[in-house]
């Protein structure tokens, strides 16, 4: 039968019914494609402006808005470790695509560490793609006592609490990290966290703070001689940091990279958010945010909508796990 022929043939009851049911069981969809999105898309950042992530997010939300027609603006709202932004998104934005978080390990993690969890890392978030991760390492000021990191933890079995690091928040991967760190080496040290991983920098240089364990916001400063960089957390040496050892080659069995990724509130349409997994991921791939990412080390991590999903759902169960066996909590 030709395609002229096929067109003069009246659809049958049975066939107008089921195409009835089909646009009824998918009306988001349909609405979606039509006219998502026509207005601005958030971006919510859980730490301070000019950190890595930060950057790597403006990066897609630039060349997403140059796809889209709208633009993809950031909101940064740092606190509670990086979990304040994601909290808010779950709790009060509308499932319409038009407010979006980033997630990261410690959203995962956090309510564990909770008598009373404030929200569920699956069942409150509609998880969308997986991008990157951080080059995470500890950096000391250039006139620190330290040389190495086999001395800062010869100085730290020596002077318990004495010596004292900071990070970007409480429960974060990075002081997890340390924590494992600590239980292995029976050594004591005092965390001293901040909001954002450039706020930690910052202290560390300004003498407040001995070591920063973090995110590669350190890394200008190393490279610019203000800096010394202890250890690295990838699992080979980073090539602009050659002569850095990595945690594996100091004898932990520990590669941190903390993977994350975008999200929204629980609910979204699936067309919705196949259309902001799309451009996503063109922008992630696209030689300007590859240029970003390689300016911060980080590593490319990219994962479909149903990847994601099944890696958050089996992240959440390691995290539970971890915080049990370090006894982590945040209800004093």
């Amino acid at each position: 039968m030709s395609d002229r022929e096929f067109t003069r043939i009246a659809p049958t009851r049975r066939q107008l019914l089921a195409a009835g049911a089909a646009s009824l069981a998918a009306p988001g969809l349909a609405r979606a494609q039509g006219r998502f999105p026509d207005r601005p898309i958030q971006i919510v950042v859980p730490w301070p402006a000019g950190g890595s992530a930060d950057v790597q997010l403006r990066s897609i939300g630039d060349i997403a808005s140059r796809t889209l027609g709208q633009p993809v603006v950031i909101q940064n709202r740092p606190g509670a470790g990086g979990t304040l932004g994601p909290m808010t998104v779950a709790q009060q934005a509308r499932p319409d695509g038009y407010t979006l978080t980033q997630m990261h390990l410690s959203v995962l993690r956090r309510p564990w560490m909770m008598r009373t969890p404030q929200w569920d890392p699956i069942a409150d978030f509609t998880h969308i793609i997986g991008m990157t991760g951080w080059l995470f390492g500890c950096a000391v000021k250039s006139d620190s006592r330290f040389q190495t990191w086999q001395e800062m933890i010869a100085y730290a079995r020596a002077n318990p609490g004495k010596l004292n690091y900071t990070t970007s928040g409480i429960g974060t991967t990075n002081h997890l990290a340390m924590e494992t760190i600590q239980e292995k080496e029976n050594i004591q040290l005092t965390h001293v966290p901040y909001r954002g991983s450039n706020e930690a920098v910052t202290a560390v240089i300004g003498g407040q703070v001995d070591m920063v364990c973090d995110s590669s916001t350190w890394a200008p400063f190393v490279e610019s001689g203000q800096m010394r960089a202890l250890s690295v957390w990838t699992a080979e040496r980073v090539q602009r940091f050659a002569n850095v050892p990595t945690l594996k080659e100091l004898g932990y069995d520990l590669v941190v990279t903390s993977p994350y990724g975008v999200s929204g509130p629980k609910g979204m349409d699936e067309g919705v958010v196949r259309i902001l997994h799309d451009v996503m991921k063109d922008a992630l791939m696209s030689p300007e945010n590859t240029e970003v990412r390689s300016r911060f080390d980080m590593p490319l991590v990219y994962q479909d909508t149903r990847s994601y999903r099944a890696f958050i759902a089996e992240r959440v169960e390691y995290e539970k796990a971890m915080v049990r066996r370090l006894g982590l909590t945040l209800d004093g």
